[in-house]
């Protein structure tokens, strides 16, 4: 399996990928919306985990990008949160395009937990 992690802190993507390696899952590294898309382009991961709050193109700037583009909008997308994730901003939000969501600071059992929604893993 292949995890696409965005995330502006690269202390996090190592994190996710030190997580993850063990289990056999690859881990594909973007530091923002736009290195996502672009690599998105080169290597088609199984699965995205996607930060909220990032510079430049945020989280949800990025899902809708991803959910637009035909090629990419069926990959499983779940977004990374500091703060729980609010029913006033899921309305607001494009909720129906995520799997989940994983709140900061995260254990490896809640990736894998959001993984197996979507695979055997």
């Amino acid at each position: 399996m292949k995890v696409m992690v965005v995330d502006d802190e690269v202390e996090i993507i190592e994190l996710v990928e030190n997580m993850l390696s063990p289990e056999g899952i690859k881990v594909i590294e973007a530091t923002s919306g736009k290195e996502c898309l672009q690599k998105l382009r080169e290597e088609r991961p199984d699965f995205i985990f996607l930060d909220i709050m990032m510079p430049g193109m945020d989280g949800w700037e990025t899902l809708k990008k991803i959910k637009e583009n035909p090629k990419f909008r069926d990959i499983p997308v779940a977004m990374f949160t500091v703060k729980p994730l609010t029913s006033k901003t899921l309305k607001r939000k494009e909720i129906d395009d995520i799997v989940d969501y994983v709140t900061k600071p995260f254990s490896k059992e809640d990736l894998l937990e959001v993984l197996r929604q979507v695979a055997d893993i």
